[in-house]
């Protein structure tokens, strides 16, 4: 199987200003100024903008990785410096990607020679994917265009089986990291998110010719499903949420091809764990939002041909909007549930949404407040007069 990626190479050469010269500042000319001695000419203040003015970079924007950025990596110490300085300026700046993906993936195959140099650069990479929340998408088409433009294939494997040699030690402790300490576990939940983005992006060639995803992540996201709901806990089952967001439209489309009916299994899993699982009210919220997001085939709307009023059965987005009630037990519902009028009279019984009494010091009804019922719509005239005023002198001459 080949790793190439046949592609028309990007224009990568930014566009930089020439270096400032002497803005020259035209004379007045005094014959016409003489000729008609009548008009009085206010004086011309002459601008000192220049085209030609030097590159301008906001107040602690470090710009030495785009001053240097034609030499390569010879004006930089080590290679690792080098590489550092390239993803913190495409952390700052993403829309540089296309831009000066080429150049840089041209001097990476003049100086990484040796395996350790690859092994350094995937490394640095993956900690910039996983440490920069915002880097993570970014991280992930990096690593798809070096993975097809890297010329070295050590021993040790070429840039993509290295990455994914990376991402599978922190996949080996997935059950250790779900249920350790807050540090440990937001280092997990980047790492999920990475590896997300990396299963959208990351696009390998057959042997036909045609661009595939990598089934190895597809299996890994599914496990690591399962490890973040076997330790339902707030921001693991966050986690899964966003995830789910993130790819499950993707995801089980992959899964049906195969005849899998994965998704079903861990959209029922969610509704156990809504159920079963003492995580807080918010969270449970966005779990069924979820799910409700998934009946609608993950947002994706399909155009019909006839205009149809819609119903419970014919739309999936029927229920979207509906507001989400509490049982007494702390069970959310909607309006899509069985026994929604049930419930939902239940509430009503329990529950008196208007009440009559003092919030906060303020009577809510607001009946027999002499003030609140002589208020006035309309602006006294004298009021209306100096206001009308004030506005008038507070206009710019």
């Amino acid at each position: 199987m080949s790793d190439g990626f046949d592609r028309a190479p990007e224009q990568t050469r930014p566009l930089r200003a020439p270096p400032s010269s002497q803005d020259k500042i035209p004379q007045q000319n005094s014959e016409s100024a003489m000729a008609k001695p009548q008009v009085v000419v206010a004086p011309v203040l002459m601008s000192k903008l220049s085209v030609n003015a030097p590159e301008f970079y906001p107040s602690g924007y470090s710009s030495s990785y785009t001053e240097s950025y034609e030499d390569g990596c010879e004006d930089y110490p080590t290679l690792s410096e080098y590489v550092q300085d390239f993803l913190n300026h495409l952390t700052e700046q993403p829309g540089s990607f296309e831009t000066e993906i080429e150049q840089f993936a041209e001097t990476l195959n003049g100086c990484v020679t040796t395996d350790d140099a690859l092994q350094e650069l995937v490394e640095l990479i993956y900690q910039q994917a996983t440490s920069i929340p915002n880097f993570s998408y970014m991280g992930a088409r990096l690593c798809n265009y070096l993975s097809h433009h890297l010329t070295i294939s050590p021993q040790s494997g070429n840039f993509r089986q290295l990455l994914l040699q990376r991402c599978r030690t922190e996949y080996e402790v997935k059950d250790q990291a779900a249920k350790g300490d807050e540090v440990t576990r937001k280092r997990f939940h980047a790492f999920v998110l990475f590896l997300g983005e990396l299963y959208l992006n990351l696009e390998i060639k057959g042997t036909n010719g045609q661009v595939t995803r990598a089934d190895i992540l597809q299996v890994g996201l599914r496990e690591l499903l399962n490890a973040l709901f076997s330790n339902p806990m707030d921001d693991n089952l966050i986690c899964a949420v966003k995830l789910l967001k993130l790819t499950g439209s993707v995801l089980e489309d992959a899964w049906k091809e195969k005849g899998k009916m994965d998704m079903e299994e861990i959209i029922q899993r969610i509704e156990n764990v809504v159920l079963d699982a003492n995580c807080s009210r918010d969270v449970k919220q966005m779990l069924l939002k979820l799910v409700e997001l998934r009946s609608s085939n993950w947002g994706r709307v399909h155009a019909t041909s006839t205009y149809r009023e819609a119903t419970p059965e014919n739309d999936p987005n029927y229920f979207m909007n509906e507001p989400t009630f509490y049982t007494s037990d702390g069970v959310p519902f909607t309006a899509a549930d069985p026994d929604y009028q049930e419930k939902y009279q239940e509430l009503l019984e329990r529950e008196d949404f208007f009440p009559d009494y003092e919030e906060n010091g303020t009577d809510l009804s607001g009946a027999g407040d002499a003030y609140l019922d002589d208020i006035d719509d309309e602006m006294d005239p004298e009021i209306e007069e100096a206001y009308e005023k004030f506005c008038l002198e507070s206009e710019p001459n």
